[in-house]
């Protein structure tokens, strides 16, 4: 059954669109009221509210739940953006089993592109959203890396999601729509107050450009070769959350795309722990990276080519929070520290730049 998109966040959250919605997972239910909650908008708007049912409500259904779309003025702009998170949940989700939130309804209008996800609340289950300034042990590191190795091998060269329209690679894509701003934004982060803790080799936006044209074209490369599988994408440690239990489990899944491993994860490891915490455990959970692999079946990469692909990955979240504006600026300095502290030890835009022709 179709479900149209709604145009406005007061239909979404009517008890009418939300019945139509629901009853493609739990038929028979009516929704006859709707308690909001905080709403949090960015250029997506998640909201979290509550649904009371006539009857019992299914047993299988958490009454508490959250709604992400697009729908303020700057979200419209960009709403199809949301159909690539849509498709994982409805599409890739429950294949891989990899940890993140349940989806009870995801969508896409098929004209604008606009997607639409309804998910548990995981906060009412007493779950924790994380963000660049959250603690993170390197034991909940190697839990989330697990996840990331589900869900690398379980797509792994995947025929069936070789030709998904919605998964095409979109590195090129990131860089070309910021072309008009983008240079602008890394220079005032890199000058401003969020770059201050950024080693000062790494305040260069030309050359993090240079190294994030030259990364891609080696991304693209080995994606159109064997050895791909589905990526998160955007592999910050402020897009996990802990679940009830206290294990992290991935989420914001706007950028999820082909690719190749160490996108994820060498974004990941310099973007999770703290500067001492990565250097002294990086390359350990790496190699637990790499043994989940084999444990799911997959033939890891070897070992001294998988550390020095960390560097692609590096470049990859650098640039991203090098273009990153619309965050509170105690986070966007957090990862910029991070992340460029872990480019300057792996010496990664070099190490990039050089593999694409002389600097």
């Amino acid at each position: 059954m179709h479900v149209r998109v709604p145009d406005e966040l007061d239909q979404a959250l009517s008890p009418q669109w939300l019945t139509t919605a629901l009853r493609s997972g739990f038929p028979g239910i009516e929704v006859v009221s709707v308690v909001p909650g905080p709403i949090v908008e960015r250029i997506s708007t998640n909201v979290r509210f509550a649904v009371e049912c006539a009857g019992d409500p299914p047993p299988d259904l958490y009454p508490r739940l959250c709604l992400k779309g697009y729908f303020s003025e700057i979200g419209r702009a960009a709403r199809a953006v949301g159909e690539a998170e849509a498709g994982f949940y409805t599409e890739i989700a429950a294949l891989t089993g990899v940890r993140t939130l349940r989806s009870v309804f995801a969508t896409v209008d098929s004209d604008t592109r606009h997607g639409v996800v309804i998910t548990e609340d995981v906060i009412a289950q007493g779950g924790e959203f994380l963000d660049g300034n959250s603690p993170f042990t390197p034991e909940q590191a190697a839990d989330s890396l697990t996840e990331y190795a589900r869900l690398h091998a379980a797509t792994w060269s995947d025929p069936r999601y070789a030709d998904t329209p919605w998964l095409v690679p979109r590195m090129t894509r990131t860089l070309e729509s910021t072309a008009s701003w983008g240079l602008t934004a890394i220079t005032n982060n890199y000058t401003g107050p969020n770059g201050a803790g950024m080693p000062a080799r790494m305040r260069d936006p030309d050359r993090m450009v240079a190294a994030y044209r030259a990364a891609i074209d080696r991304v693209l490369a080995e994606t159109a070769s064997a050895g791909w599988c589905v990526v998160h994408g955007d592999a910050h440690v402020g897009n996990l959350f802990l679940d009830g239990d206290g294990r992290p489990a991935l989420l914001d899944w706007q950028l999820v795309q082909r690719g190749m491993w160490y996108i994820d994860i060498g974004y990941h490891l310099a973007s999770a722990l703290t500067v001492e915490d990565r250097r002294r455990h990086e390359f350990d959970l790496l190699r637990h990276y790499l043994d989940q692999l084999a444990a799911f079946g997959v033939h890891p990469p070897p070992w001294e080519q998988a550390r020095e692909d960390l560097s692609w990955g590096i470049v990859h979240g650098l640039f991203l929070w090098s273009i990153t504006t619309q965050v509170e600026p105690s986070i966007i300095a957090s990862l910029l520290h991070r992340i460029a502290t872990a480019a300057a030890d792996h010496d990664a835009l070099g190490k990039v730049l050089r593999a694409a022709g002389p600097e």
